[in-house]
């Protein structure tokens, strides 16, 4: 018999994010690095886009810089088209992800490959290590059905593993990332539960895209209820507990390892310190990147 005590981890903040336009126009949920939420090391910002609205994406993201971090592309409805300096060009649509690397500097866009219906996704931004952030620029890109799937029937959970590994034995297909992260986007029938250990050395979130989920509970007066649209900073424990009232949930999993270093945040740009920043500014305006 297991005689450890496990502690599951609940929110630390939950919030509802905040509008905010980006790029030509593109409105969004600025989730994290919001005016209620800043970083959590080392995830430095979270957008959401969601609408079947043209006109609020349409404009897209045209051709901008960035440099000493990543850029994390998740859809969940519509197609998006990506460009950069490097030589890199396509598309990804539902279920896809691109992890972009920018590193020691790009120069990118990101336009909607559609003129009407529903656009939907994630862009997540992901610190790098002073040593690593002016590494050259790479990509890693999957189509959905390279993304592997945790089938739990017998708990009523499902989840998309982008990368880590699960108590499962199910690992993604992005690999050898620095911060060591673990991204699910995990699925729960009516009434279904999904249980899964996360070292207490890690950071994360919990961000809720359809339905409710229950945070360390089954519907327990004591358990945080996450709307959709909410996001709950996950607090000391060594375990996630997510669960689902009768209409079922939709919710990314998310955590990894702290950098623990200064960070200069210049618009595109994040790097260790201000002098670094505007460096990354001239060299963009002279072409060296």
């Amino acid at each position: 018999m297991n005689t450890h005590s496990t502690t599951p981890r609940t929110a630390a903040l939950v919030t509802d994010g905040e509008a905010a336009s980006d790029g030509a126009g593109v409105r969004m949920r600025r989730m994290i690095m919001s005016g209620e939420l800043g970083m959590i090391d080392p995830f430095l910002m979270l957008d959401w886009f969601r609408s079947d609205q043209p006109q609020d994406y349409l404009g897209g993201f045209p051709d901008h810089p960035h440099r000493g971090f990543e850029t994390v592309t998740y859809m969940l409805a519509g197609r998006m088209r990506h460009w950069d300096n490097k030589g890199h060009e396509g598309v990804i649509g539902p279920g896809d992800v691109q992890w972009m690397t920018a590193a020691g500097g790009i120069v990118h866009s990101e336009m909607p490959e559609q003129e009407n219906g529903l656009l939907s996704g994630f862009q997540l931004w992901v610190n790098l290590p002073a040593d690593k952030k002016m590494q050259p620029a790479h990509y890693q890109e999957f189509a959905a059905s390279s993304i592997p799937l945790d089938d739990r029937p017998d708990t009523g959970a499902q989840a998309r593993v982008v990368t880590g590994t699960t108590s499962k034995g199910v690992t993604g297909p992005v690999r050898d990332i620095v911060t060591e992260p673990i991204f699910l986007d995990v699925h729960l029938a009516p009434g279904g539960v999904f249980v899964e250990p996360l070292s207490p050395d890690r950071m994360g979130f919990v961000m809720v895209h359809e339905g409710e989920v229950w945070l360390a509970g089954e519907n327990e007066a004591d358990a945080p209820r996450l709307r959709e649209g909410q996001l709950a900073v996950l607090g000391p424990g060594d375990h996630v507990r997510l669960s689902a009232g009768e209409k079922g949930g939709k919710a990314l999993l998310v955590a990894g390892k702290p950098i623990g270093e200064p960070v200069a945040h210049g618009g595109p740009f994040v790097m260790n310190t201000r002098d670094e920043v505007i460096q990354a500014f001239e060299d963009y305006r002279a072409g060296r990147m």
